[in-house]
């Protein structure tokens, strides 16, 4: 009774517990009690990392490095392909374990994007399909949004521990809501006349989205899909305080050290990955008219491969012609 504090009119909150903080605590009772239901959520993600992770580290640095640079080529044109050699090239440079650090920190992201679109990409073509959906889902993504990241940290470790998986969640939390966003925008953006043309013709709903709509929203999807990415590297370093391992783990260790040498390598190794995230996501999202009205596959290394495999078709057949 002595705690007690006497209600105040003129200042009633610091009289008032509504015992929030307490009824929220009880998270980590549940998670306690519930971590066999959790641990098969857990391995899924844990193998997933690991997968992706050991596929990026067998693989020798200059052969990913020329994979990355022929992926960057492909989406993006010579230039990015050029770009994209020369940055990781430095990135290879700046540290003995730089690369390494890099292609665990490339792993966790690639997770993480996947695991964002594959959640993202439904529920974005939902909410830009149905109203009511996308009222419900904004002010959830609202939410998301605007709570700092440091605050899913505490009952993300309580559900899982900490760990790469842990990272992989919250930076999934952190950085879905752009591309279910983006998506849904790019949905509601098809122009009706397009879609009520194609329902004149035939189409099956099923058609109209994956034949007509998807097709037209794929660069503002695609947007989404770099500011997800972007938000990805942007949780390195913060998700590295949970065990984390990494280019963001390195910064950490070197803040804790004030060892502003390891602190720039990280920091730039980070700098360097976005960049060449965002150049071959953005070639990836230009659009046919940018591209010289081709398909994909008709320019980069993948165009020349075929251009080379047609010539002999090409002379073959002009020597047929010239025998006859």
């Amino acid at each position: 009774m002595a705690n007690e504090t006497a209600f105040n009119i003129l200042d009633p909150f610091s009289s008032v517990d509504l015992g929030i903080a307490d009824k929220t605590d009880g998270i980590k009772q549940w998670a306690i009690s519930n971590r066999d239901l959790i641990q098969p959520i857990k391995r899924f993600f844990n193998e997933m990392i690991v997968g992706i992770d050991n596929a990026l580290n067998t693989v020798p640095p200059l052969v990913m490095l020329l994979i990355l640079a022929l992926i960057a080529w492909q989406a993006a044109g010579p230039r990015v392909g050029i770009l994209v050699a020369t940055s990781l090239t430095f990135l290879g440079f700046l540290a003995p374990n730089a690369w390494e650090l890099a292609m665990t920190t490339l792993a966790i992201v690639v997770s993480a994007v996947i695991l964002c679109f594959l959640i993202g990409l439904p529920l974005g073509i939902f909410s830009g399909k149905n109203d009511r959906f996308e009222a419900v889902m904004r002010p959830i993504l609202d939410t998301m949004q605007t709570i700092p990241a440091f605050v899913y940290l505490v009952p993300v470790v309580m559900l899982i521990g900490i760990g790469n998986v842990s990272g992989v969640i919250v930076t999934i939390i952190f950085s879905l809501p752009p591309l279910i966003r983006l998506t849904s925008l790019g949905i509601r953006g098809v122009n009706p006349s397009v879609v009520e043309a194609a329902r004149a013709f035939g189409a099956s709903p099923a058609q109209v989205l994956f034949k007509v709509e998807l097709p037209l929203a794929t660069p503002t999807i695609l947007a989404g899909v770099n500011q997800t990415i972007m938000l990805s590297l942007s949780m390195v370093v913060i998700a590295s305080m949970i065990a984390v391992k990494g280019l963001g783990n390195e910064v950490l260790r070197a803040m804790g050290r004030l060892d502003a040498g390891k602190a720039i390598v990280g920091g730039l190794g980070i700098v360097i990955l976005a960049i060449v995230l965002d150049r071959i996501t953005q070639g990836m999202g230009q659009s046919g008219r940018e591209r010289g009205h081709r398909h994909w596959w008709q320019g980069g290394p993948i165009g020349a491969v075929l251009r080379l495999l047609s010539k002999p078709n090409q002379n073959a057949t002009g020597d047929l012609k010239t025998e006859n």
